[in-house]
């Protein structure tokens, strides 16, 4: 070996365990983050106050319709985007678990996924019954937010069930390369009011002229509230996953 390379590999060496380093730091403050009391306390406070102020402050007049469904609005706007933050998570947790090949980056990509499944889904319900007030229907195939995000509800739903089909640990590799690739999907539901003409969802973000007459503090409250619940959630399930894993290896050693 020459001198070269025998300063390239020291090189490549250092580099590698400069970022194992970072990434077991990483690990290490999302394990506090997520059994961190204040996170519970957090939930408590602002799941309240986002009770308090939608039903004490909130209008229930939105484009020009008075009812209270409309109140409904809050938690469906905070929980989609609640949804995008928890399957950005699983992209970024199957990323860094095929580049690392940890255990807590697989379960917190499966977690994710699971909660971002479960507020896509109670993002489509209170969506649909807000429409009911709003368009007076159900469901419209014609306005693209809904097509498009209900292509996110079934991407993620074949990601559970390729999670649920696959041999844990085994078979991480090819659900967290689903991961990667179906996460595709979530920007381009996000952005499609942008991309195509709006039938009914107006763009909210940047726009002055949107008429939902939705009250902001109200919002930002609901949101918070909402990442609160996500990431209590979120550290439950990990832990749950890691004491399946541990039982998991228990049932394997009797053998």
């Amino acid at each position: 070996m020459t001198t070269d390379d025998y300063e390239r590999t020291k090189r490549t060496r250092s580099n590698r365990f400069s970022a194992a380093r970072i990434v077991g730091r990483v690990t290490g403050v999302l394990h506090r983050v997520t059994r961190s009391r204040a996170v519970k306390w957090g939930t408590l406070l602002f799941g309240t106050l986002s009770l308090v102020l939608v039903f004490g402050v909130a209008s229930k007049t939105m484009y020009g319709i008075e009812h209270g469904g409309n109140l409904l609005a809050y938690w469906h706007i905070a929980l989609a985007w609640v949804a995008a933050a928890a399957l950005g998570s699983t992209f970024v947790g199957s990323a860094l678990y095929l580049r690392y090949r940890g255990p807590f980056w697989s379960r917190l990509a499966h977690s994710s996924g699971e909660l971002g499944f479960l507020f896509a889904t109670l993002t489509l319900l209170l969506g649909s019954a807000w429409g009911k007030v709003i368009w007076n229907s159900w469901w419209e195939w014609t306005d693209v937010r809904l097509v498009t995000f209900l292509i996110v509800w079934f991407i993620y739903a074949g990601y559970l069930v390729v999670s649920a089909a696959t041999d844990p640990g085994a078979g991480d590799r090819y659900v967290a390369v689903y991961g990667v690739i179906g996460f595709i999907t979530v920007p381009i539901s996000y952005a499609s009011t942008r991309l195509w003409t709006p039938t009914f969802h107006e763009t909210t973000m940047g726009n002055p002229q949107v008429s939902a007459n939705i009250d902001p503090t109200t919002l930002v409250v609901t949101v918070v509230a909402a990442t609160f619940l996500y990431v209590y959630l979120l550290g439950l399930r990990i832990q749950v996953h890691e004491v399946e894993d541990r039982i998991r290896r228990l049932h394997t050693q009797r053998r």
